[in-house]
């Protein structure tokens, strides 16, 4: 597993460079997920499959970028499900962006999750890697490179709220709840990129991300494999909670293709209690 950590570090000083040097621009298609494609997209993603290429360890990788599974190594152990570059289209603005990886012993499944990632580039470039045996650890590139800072944990409450989706196409009890949070004093706290606003969430103590099921994608818009599951991970281990809009665990989710979609919330445990109140009144 180490292995895979340490390629990871390699990937994302790879990746920032290339945020930092490469052209910003669309390719003029669409990956699998439907989205536009950037250069940035397709170059991260190929820094990825290429450094995964040589760690014997990982039997196949799943991207946002690519349709089906692609096999690597015959005796791998593991398979990586990856978002090479959340939030790409922020770059040209010069906002945080993330690469996600959640590594999976077995099908790809909420069960089988046993260890996730993810990097921020932003002003500095950190990591946080997280497995099943202890909190989340925080990592920082210094001089080149990544030391380690400290554990996260999350406050049982706390005062940011990231609410994610068009709000015209939000269900009114998702609108009614997050107006109340609101109305309790919480701070809007969002940037569009899924990496950095959760991040912020957890080295700032607590608070709400949330990205429901809408009128336009009643499923949710976030990948299962490669976004809402490393993260619930990631949550679970920080003392937080992650769940689906009936407030099951997002780690309990079993997709039946690469690019299946979810509902998702991530925060402290005080404000997912709220939320399952909220979503469990208006059934």
């Amino acid at each position: 597993m180490q292995t895979i950590f340490e390629t990871i570090k390699s990937i994302a000083h790879k990746i920032d460079y290339a945020i930092k040097t490469e052209d910003l621009g669309y390719i003029g298609g669409t990956n699998s997920s439907g989205e536009d494609q950037l250069k940035l997209d397709v170059k991260s993603d190929l820094i990825i499959e290429e450094a995964f290429r040589d760690v014997s360890i990982v039997k196949a990788l799943i991207s946002e970028e690519k349709e089906g599974m692609l096999e690597l190594h015959d005796n791998g152990r593991y398979i990586v499900c990856y978002d090479p570059l959340d939030g790409s289209s922020l770059a040209d603005v010069n906002l945080s962006v993330g690469s996600i990886f959640g590594i999976y012993d077995g099908n790809p499944q909420g069960s089988n999750l046993v260890a996730s990632a993810y990097v921020v580039y932003g002003p500095r470039v950190e990591l946080v890697i997280a497995t099943k045996d202890s909190k989340p650890k925080h990592y920082r590139v210094i001089n080149d490179e990544f030391t380690f800072i400290s554990d996260i944990e999350l406050n049982s409450k706390g005062k940011l709220n990231a609410p994610g989706g068009t709000q015209k196409n939000w269900a009114s009890h998702h609108k009614a709840f997050i107006d109340s949070l609101f109305a309790d004093g919480y701070r809007l706290r969002y940037s569009g990129g899924m990496v950095p606003d959760l991040h912020q969430i957890l080295l700032k103590g607590g608070g709400l991300f949330s990205y429901p099921g809408t009128t336009d994608v009643p499923n949710g818009k976030l990948r299962q494999l490669f976004e809402v599951m490393p993260f619930a991970l990631v949550y679970e281990q920080a003392g937080g909670e992650a769940v689906n809009d009936k407030g099951d665990r997002l780690l309990e989710l079993i997709p039946s293709h690469p690019h299946d979609t979810s509902p998702c919330f991530f925060g402290s445990n005080e404000e997912i209690s709220k939320l399952k109140q909220a979503y469990q009144e208006a059934r």
